[in-house]
């Protein structure tokens, strides 16, 4: 098992819910440094202070609009001539109005595989890096097909699930020594859930039967907990799921399984 002691860490979409419980769950299983990238200023300083009033000064709220290179190269520049070096970048960020359904995919995608480019090149020991891990975050929408639904939002979180498992596997990891962990969320009661609109009327009025049909719902802090416990335990190109505020499970197989299946084998 690894240990979260000492460790440089990065949040992004780490102002607020599930990204503000993971900072702070860093933080209390001994964390060095947790920087909260988020575009929420007013969010992100208050979270920065009140961890800092309970951990000492650790936290460090860094304002970041993810879906801008320039952003991320500045946070990501912040953090390593504070540090030195980053151990591990968790891109949290994402959003569910599919009414802007050009913002969903910008955010929920491209800037995610921007921010995982950024963290690899800093990370890889091919390339004098230390090594280190990159935990993507999908969602239980990237696991089932269901109609109708957040189309798109669903999809944005299948493209993760694809790229962080296929990036992880071995013969990559060992090229460059960075982990690439899949995590999926059960429901989870953040203000996502309110927000979350398809470009379709119709089906915005049937999420919350929708929402209700997939599990119970957990906490952020249950959410943020089983984090923690993925960084300590799991192989890279594994994926996790995390709901109804249960210990993280391994699905790793089931995934690799069902791709099997797509092709016949």
């Amino acid at each position: 098992m690894l240990s979260v002691v000492d460790k440089v860490v990065i949040v992004t979409g780490g102002s607020n819910g599930i990204g503000a419980e993971i900072v702070a769950q860093f933080l209390q299983a001994g964390a060095k440094y947790v920087a909260i990238l988020d575009i929420n200023k007013d969010a992100g300083i208050s979270l920065e202070n009140k961890l800092n009033k309970k951990h000492g000064e650790r936290a460090k709220f860094i304002e970041c609009d993810v879906t801008k290179d320039g952003d991320l190269k500045t946070a990501f520049d912040e953090v390593i001539v504070e540090n030195g070096y980053i151990d591990l970048v968790v891109n949290n960020a994402g959003i569910g109005d599919e009414r802007k359904y050009k913002s969903v995919i910008e955010i929920n995608v491209t800037a995610l595989v921007t921010s995982t480019l950024m963290s690899l090149e800093l990370m890889r020991k091919d390339k004098g890096g230390r090594g280190g891990t990159i935990i993507n975050i999908s969602s239980i929408g990237a696991l089932s097909l269901k109609c109708p639904t957040l189309f798109i939002y669903c999809a944005t979180k299948a493209a993760v699930l694809q790229f962080t498992t296929a990036m992880g596997m071995k013969p990559y990891y060992d090229k460059t020594n960075v982990r690439m962990i899949c995590v999926c969320f059960g429901i989870t009661n953040t203000d996502i859930i309110p927000n979350l609109h398809s470009f379709d009327p119709e089906v915005t009025e049937s999420i919350p039967k929708l929402v209700q049909s997939y599990c119970v719902a957990q906490s952020p802090e249950d959410a943020g907990k089983g984090v923690v416990e993925v960084y300590e335990k799991a192989d890279s190109g594994s994926v996790w799921f995390i709901a109804s505020s249960e210990p993280p499970k391994n699905i790793t197989e089931n995934i690799e399984s069902a791709y099997g299946m797509m092709l016949g084998e």
